[in-house]
C-alpha cells in the first residue's frame, strides 16, 4: 500500500508572492515617512518665520512714537536661527504712518532661497513671485 506524500514547507512561488506583498508593504511605509519628514521640515520653518515675526511687532511696540518716526519706511535684515554662519531668514519689516497717532507695520519673513534678491521692495511689490514664510500686519498707536 502506498501512503501519501506529504508536503512540507511552501513553495518557491508562494514565498516569492510573500516577500513582493512584504515589499511593496515596507515601500508605501517608506514614502509615508518620507512625507511625514517633509511636512514637518516645513511646519518647522513656517513656526520660526511666525516666532521671527512676531519678535519684530513685539519689539516695535516698545518703542516711543519718536523712534517709530525715525525707524525708516523698509527696513531689510539676514538671520541666522541656529548660529551656524549662514543666513536662514530674511526679515522686512515696512511701518508707515496711519494717522498722527498711529503707525501701520508689516514684517514679512522670507527663507533661504530670497536672500539673493537685492532690493526689500521688491519681495514686498510681488507678493506672488515671492512668497513670504510669514506675514503679520498690526497697527500701533502712541
Amino acid at each position: 500500500m502506498r501512503q501519501p506524500k506529504r508536503t512540507r514547507g511552501f513553495s518557491l512561488i508562494e514565498v516569492l508572492v510573500g516577500l513582493f506583498l512584504v515589499a511593496v508593504a515596507v515601500l508605501g511605509l517608506a514614502q509615508l515617512f518620507l512625507i511625514a519628514v517633509a511636512n514637518n521640515r516645513n511646519a518647522d520653518r513656517v513656526a520660526n518665520a511666525t516666532y521671527l515675526a512676531q519678535q519684530q511687532i513685539d519689539w516695535l511696540r516698545g518703542l516711543t512714537a519718536a523712534e517709530l518716526s525715525a525707524w525708516g519706511n523698509v527696513t531689510d535684515e539676514l538671520i541666522d536661527m541656529n548660529a551656524d554662519g549662514s543666513n536662514d531668514y530674511r526679515r522686512v519689516t515696512s511701518i508707515s504712518m496711519a494717522t498722527a497717532v498711529s503707525y501701520g507695520i508689516q514684517v514679512r519673513i522670507y527663507s533661504a532661497e530670497h536672500i539673493a534678491v537685492a532690493d526689500p521692495q521688491d519681495l514686498i511689490d510681488q507678493p506672488d513671485r515671492y512668497r513670504a514664510r510669514a506675514f503679520i500686519s498690526t497697527i500701533i498707536t502712541r
